[in-house]
C-alpha cells in the first residue's frame, strides 16, 4: 500500500524558498541565474 503524504506548502517555501535562498551565497546566486531565465521573480 502507497503512503500518503500531505506536503506542506509553508514548509516547503521555508526550506526551498526565494527567501531563505538569499540568505546563503550560493542561494543569491540560484536566484539570479532564475531571475534570468524567467525574468523577475
Amino acid at each position: 500500500m502507497k503512503v500518503k503524504t500531505r506536503n506542506s506548502k509553508t514548509k516547503r517555501q521555508k526550506q526551498h524558498g526565494f527567501r531563505t535562498r538569499q540568505k546563503t551565497k550560493g542561494g543569491r546566486k540560484t536566484n539570479k541565474r532564475q531571475r534570468a531565465r524567467h525574468g523577475s521573480i
